[in-house]
């Protein structure tokens, strides 16, 4: 039904069958349009998740023509239902069976589906002369409601053509996507390692080029709403326009380019004020990506050490979906007795097989063993959403296991070359995996501590948002009121535990204290030095933020030229899209792609190399003066900068 490179492209809709409307070769072959029995269904918000209307659907070779509704809908000449039953007429029992339509209206062909020709008179929706029909269970419903299920009908159509563009978009450029993401971790990896030799000149030029590039974005958008001024159809707004599965049409419009110019000046001013304000931390923070990037240059295990986390992940991750699903496929058939007279069985439960020879049928002759619900009446199967919980819960606490684990080994290993005193004589000759021995030596007691305690409050989290999707449908304010400051409050709870325990991690690879001591030291250390270390860590992130939008914005406008055919050595190698940047988001921003460049995404430990040394180095300030006795640890260049000798 979908050829790629045809540029015809006909989506041929499909009954409740599966067959094809108007596909030649098949019954349905003179039969082109859709037909919903009932359209109004449609409305649900589920359509939107199944692509999906929940209703019959048949293949008709017209659209009906004429209002006809129960009962009955005689003489009916034009042939709409599924059996010859219902040409002549049609019952309520057959349209309860799905056999036939509960009403016909006058309908409209469009793209192959029969929907409703409603038509307002004097503010007053009607079809057919009629504002009510009746929906075949004897109830008057208004016309308004298959308005809305045309609509949704409408909406499912192009978001079920839109998924198949893009789809259709993936399969013939899955391998330059992988190519694009490829590059992008090759290019990251080369950024980390630039760093240590040129971090000062890396960053200037990185920060020129960020200003340069949202320079010339201003100014291309200027341009392009420049260019459309006096177009017809160009001053249209995007409310009127609404949603277009073709977006290639919104970049006919003014106000889509002067949307994006305004957004491109904020991000503008922001980073400029930003590097006015903050020039001479930007310096410090400069040092301290150079140290980071020296122990990664010295540590290149480091790099690698993520991928045995993200496996670890993945056993966790493995081990709570198989028991879930046997918690949930645990349930067995539940019959018990039913009688239409008195019965001193009724309710009870029965064996289907051993019912007939039981002493139920001779109090009861004409009791039955039916069928009542799955599930069952033990007391494992009444707590069995106790034991989903609490399977939860130990994923929580697995998964912040493996991640404290892996925030330990990495900060003992630049632990390892920060408090070195001769940089590398001093590094022990496996620091990543002397650290790593550590960890499950003598901290395992700690990192279980730290991440039951985290642990807990998730799994609050999660109970306070099954009460919440459990409270969706009553009307008490109050209770909602107090439930959302709840989910608040936990929510800024978890933040604040998690960035307690990474700090807390840093100081238990460092000392080897326990958790509790350690988070204490982590605390108190931190408020402080609480300007020096905030303002070191953000502006840190920020210029690394700035590097990973260098190499992603890189990698999007290489992928930009190279799927628009733009670039002229490889304009035949590129595959022929409906839509340029589905390739270009996996391609720009990939996982891979974020893993190498952002502190704080997955993996969760990855930033440790350029947070652990502003910690560091407020613990050495505090614990050293300079003098032969205290020598400073940190370099001479990070010494000088912060006026230490």
């Amino acid at each position: 039904a979908w050829t790629h490179g045809d540029p015809r492209k006909v989506i041929y809709p499909t009954d409740s069958r599966g067959q094809f409307c108007g596909q030649q070769g098949t019954s349905n072959a003179n039969k082109p349009f859709l037909f919903y029995f009932d359209i109004v269904k449609c409305a649900s918000p589920l359509v939107l998740l199944e692509f999906q209307c929940p209703t019959t659907q048949i293949c008709v070779s017209q659209c009906p023509d004429r209002l006809l509704t129960l009962p009955p809908m005689a003489p009916a000449t034009w042939n709409i239902t599924r059996t010859s039953a219902c040409r002549d007429s049609a019952t309520r029992s057959r349209v309860k069976n799905k056999e036939c339509p509960a009403m016909l209206i006058p309908s409209t062909p469009l793209a192959r589906r029969c929907l409703p020709a409603v038509q307002s008179k004097q503010g007053v929706i009607m079809v057919g002369n009629e504002t009510t029909y009746d929906d075949g269970t004897g109830q008057r419903r208004n016309v308004t409601e298959l308005l809305e299920g045309a609509k949704k009908a409408n909406v499912v159509l192009e978001a079920r053509q839109l998924a198949m563009k893009i789809f259709e978009d993936y399969t013939v450029s899955w391998y330059w996507i992988i190519i694009g993401l490829v590059i992008a971790m090759l290019a990251s990896l080369l950024f980390i390692v630039l760093l240590r030799y040129l971090a000062g000149i890396m960053v200037w030029v990185m920060i020129v080029l960020v200003i340069l590039v949202l320079a010339y974005g201003i100014f291309h958008c200027y341009l392009e709403y420049a260019k459309l001024k006096g177009e017809a159809g160009s001053d249209v707004s995007l409310t009127d326009l609404g949603f277009q599965t073709d977006l290639r049409v919104y970049l006919h419009l003014r106000q889509t380019w002067l949307a994006f110019m305004i957004i491109l000046c904020v991000v503008e001013l922001l980073i400029v004020l930003l590097l006015i304000f903050l020039r001479k931390r930007i310096l410090i923070a400069i040092a301290l990506i150079k140290e980071a990037s020296r122990a990664i240059g010295h540590i290149m295990t480091s790099l690698l050490f993520p991928l045995c986390t993200f496996f670890l992940l993945c056993l966790c991750i493995a081990y709570w979906a198989s028991t879930a699903v046997f918690l949930a496929t645990s349930n067995e058939a539940v019959y018990k007795v039913f009688n239409e007279t008195a019965c001193p069985y009724s309710g009870q439960t029965c064996m289907p097989e051993t019912f007939n020879t039981s002493n139920v049928t001779k109090a009861c002759p004409d009791a039955q063993c039916l069928f009542a619900f799955y599930g069952g009446e033990s007391a494992y199967h009444k707590y069995l959403i106790a034991l989903q919980f609490f399977n939860i819960f130990m994923l929580f606490w697995l998964v912040n296991f493996v991640i404290a684990l892996g925030q330990v080994t990495l900060a003992g290993a630049f632990a390892s070359y920060y408090w070195a005193f001769k940089k590398p004589d001093d590094i022990p000759a496996f620091p990543l995996f002397s650290a790593f021995g550590r960890a499950l030596r003598y901290h395992t007691g700690s990192l279980a501590f730290g991440s039951l305690i985290l642990a807990i409050v998730q799994v609050i989290r999660v109970m306070l948002e099954y009460l919440d999707h459990r409270l969706k449908a009553a009307e008490n304010k109050v209770a909602k009121f107090f439930l959302g400051c709840l989910k608040c409050c936990f929510w800024c709870l978890e933040k604040f535990i998690k960035f307690l325990n990474r700090n807390a991690y840093i100081m238990i690879a460092v000392y080897g204290t326990n958790f509790c001591t350690s988070a204490r030291n982590a605390f108190f250390l931190l408020m402080r030095n609480i300007i020096r270390v905030a303002v070191l860590d953000k502006v840190t992130d920020f210029l690394l933020f700035l590097g990973k939008l260098l190499i992603v914005g890189s990698v999007g406008v290489l992928a930009f030229f190279f799927f628009t055919q733009r670039i002229k050595l490889v304009e035949d190698t590129a595959p022929t899209l409906n839509y340029y940047w589905v390739p270009i988001l996996p391609s720009a921003g990939g996982d891979l792609l974020r893993a190498a460049t952002d502190p704080h995404r997955f993996p969760p430990e990855r930033g440790l190399g350029f947070s652990c040394p502003s910690l560091f180095a407020v613990e050495d300030l505090e614990r050293h003066d300079g003098s032969t006795e205290k020598p400073y640890f940190m370099s001479p260049g990070l010494q000088k900068l912060l006026k230490k000798r």
